[in-house]
């Protein structure tokens, strides 16, 4: 069984170019666990750092950019506010992984502490160079 001061965390970049949204989000919240080491325990946090990059070229397919909607309430009557993806992406491209990801991971303090290793830049830099972050293929 892991414990904490043995778990080995890495840092990984993934490349979201022409990648689908859903299937490249299963993969990097798979990581963030650290489903795909062998040392996983679902009480610890033994996932890695995950840095995705140009989230502004995602994919998805079918008619889900007109359809999908993002919502939130405002706490006000009548403050339910609706966007699309289409609009998401132009605006806040990094927002729709992160929040891709964050419906795959669990909603604990755990699952908190997994997300905060997520980092998405909507263009090809980042500024975590020093870390000597991996490419690696989702």
């Amino acid at each position: 069984m892991a414990k904490p001061k043995e778990v080995d965390q890495r840092w990984y970049v993934v490349d979201a170019s022409g990648k689908i949204l859903g299937h490249m989000a299963v993969q990097i919240a798979r990581m963030l666990q650290g489903k795909h080491k062998p040392t996983y325990v679902p009480h610890l946090d033994t996932g890695d750092f995950v840095i995705v990059v140009n989230a502004e070229k995602v994919r998805v397919t079918g008619n889900k950019l007109d359809t999908k909607l993002y919502r939130h309430h405002t706490g006000y009557i009548g403050g339910l506010k609706e966007t699309t993806l289409a609009d998401v992406l132009k605006k806040k491209p990094e927002e729709v992984i992160r929040r891709a990801v964050w419906g795959m991971l669990p909603k604990s303090t755990l699952g908190k502490k997994m997300f905060s290793k997520l980092k998405v830049y909507a263009g090809a830099e980042h500024p975590h160079a020093a870390q000597k972050p991996q490419p690696i293929e989702v």
